[in-house]
């Protein structure tokens, strides 16, 4: 292999992944993956912390917006990493890059369970292979009708512990009914589960995905909240694999980022990665 790829090879990374996205010396068009980034840095609070598990590229973002606009004090952990307030400029596609080492503070991984254990972060982003109806979340396997395992994931690890940070949202990055499912193979993450004795419900808060926002309605159904510009609900409802609650009248349209959050994520990503989540 030859060395032509230094110039554009960020510092402690894997040659073979940061390689600039088509498109990272233009402008463009606003991407689906800034849209995301930005509807989840809004659900963010000042003060908070977050937790993340390894495809942390879009709440990664979120979160650093966040801190760069209405959040200063929100404290990112960057997963099985470790990385406290990492360094996240320019934005690394995983928690387990070496580019999440150069931070406030770096934590071994039983540290970082141990905080979630102990209900010590507010807040936790989850992905997984597939989510259901009602929220629950599976990273671990999928099988098919006879029992046989078909797709084997990175498995759990702290997503069971995600309902102690009290609040959790989950970002897909593949809208289809392979992923949005009746009934996930396994749980790794619970989703809305009835509290004993109370009407209210546990779960996620929010679902984002390229095409839409979702939350869950008192009963723990997922809801539409709104489509993505340029989507279209006959597009959602063809991508999910049970029927969606649906919000009183039309849609809502998802709000763009804003010219200020556009521009801070585009700083943040000069690979252009969030242009690759369509």
């Amino acid at each position: 292999m030859s060395d032509d790829y230094k110039p554009v090879l960020r510092a402690g990374s894997d040659p073979l992944v940061f390689f600039k996205y088509p498109g990272a010396e233009s402008e463009g068009e606003v991407a689906r993956g800034h849209i995301m980034a930005a509807v989840m840095s809004h659900a963010l609070r000042d003060g908070e912390v977050v937790v993340m598990g390894a495809n942390s590229l879009i709440p990664l973002a979120a979160a650093r917006l966040a801190q760069l606009t209405h959040a200063p004090n929100l404290t990112i952990i960057a997963g099985a990493s470790g990385g406290v307030n990492t360094l996240v400029e320019p934005l690394a596609p995983s928690s387990g890059d070496y580019a999440n080492l150069i931070a406030e503070a770096v934590l071994d991984f039983p540290e970082v369970l141990m905080l979630q254990m102990g209900g010590r972060t507010d807040l936790f982003f989850a992905g997984g292979l597939q989510v259901d109806r009602q929220g629950n979340c599976n990273l671990a396997f999928t099988g098919d009708a006879s029992g046989q395992m078909t797709i084997r994931g990175p498995g759990s690890a702290g997503l069971p512990w995600a309902p102690r940070s009290g609040r959790s949202i989950l970002y897909i990055t593949s809208h289809t009914r392979k992923t949005f499912v009746e009934a996930v193979d396994f749980v790794s993450l619970p989703g809305a589960i009835a509290q004993k004795g109370q009407g209210s419900w546990l779960g996620p808060e929010l679902v984002v995905t390229p095409l839409c926002v979702m939350d869950f309605t008192e009963q723990g159904k997922m809801r539409l909240v709104s489509l993505h510009p340029g989507v279209t609900l006959e597009e959602v409802m063809e991508n999910t694999g049970f029927e969606l609650a649906l919000p009183e009248g039309e849609a809502l349209v998802t709000a763009m980022p804003s010219p200020e959050e556009l521009q801070l994520l585009r700083e943040l990503d000069p690979d252009a990665l969030l242009v690759a989540v369509v």
